[in-house]
């Protein structure tokens, strides 16, 4: 069983949202908050497996709360959402070590199966997001060039877009896991980042992945 907290500053959205997590049957909500306050006091107490959080909420944005949360449980899996994204938000989200971040207006579906993929360790950015973020011009120069990557960490690189397992993806290389797992580690420092999450969103920045934008 999945034990979630939800935090969001829509009551109506987070009940709704409660109710269809509780109906499936590996989903539990253990707790609401409104507040990045009160999402970060429900996280100590009641150590939920992973936290859905708005990108929005009363007494501000819920960035501080994933830096909060995740200084206190580092292991916590955080789900954002928001109904206004911007590259910006994202990449300060992936940057903290957000595992997922899925836009407001998304399939129940989709969040579900994004809860799921989360706790065990994999990581999602919707395709509309991605869109977003290969439109942006790089902000700064990263410290490695996009160069530097490998025809092996491309391919790496391109299914850890795709959010699955390390395990998954060495099997369709037909490589072991630990050498995959060892790209992954070359990735995310030619890339400046310290979560897979985080390599994507500059990758695709960087126009190393081609994005397709979903209809």
């Amino acid at each position: 069983m999945i034990r979630i907290l939800l935090a969001d500053d829509h009551t109506t959205f987070t009940e709704l949202l409660a109710g269809a997590l509780n109906r499936e049957p590996d989903l539990c909500t253990v707790g609401t908050a409104q507040s990045a306050r009160r999402a970060v006091e429900l996280s100590r107490e009641l150590q939920p497996d992973l936290i859905v959080l708005d990108y929005h909420l009363t007494d501000g944005s819920g960035l501080v709360a994933v830096a909060l949360i995740l200084a206190q449980r580092p292991s916590t899996r955080i789900v954002m959402l928001t109904g206004d994204p911007s590259p910006e938000v994202i990449e300060q989200a992936a940057a903290l070590g957000v595992c997922a971040f899925l836009p407001k207006d998304g399939s129940l579906a989709g969040l579900v199966d994004t809860i799921r993929h989360a706790r065990i360790g994999s990581f999602s950015l919707h395709p509309s997001l991605m869109v977003q973020l290969s439109t942006q011009r790089q902000s700064r120069i990263l410290e490695q060039p996009s160069t530097s990557l490998t025809r092996r960490e491309l391919d790496v690189l391109a299914l850890m877009a795709e959010g699955t397992e390390v395990r998954v993806n060495a099997q369709i290389l037909g490589i072991s896991e630990n050498t995959c797992r060892g790209y992954v580690k070359s990735i995310l420092a030619k890339l400046d980042a310290h979560s897979q999450l985080q390599a994507v969103v500059n990758a695709t920045k960087l126009g190393l992945l081609e994005v397709r934008e979903h209809a």
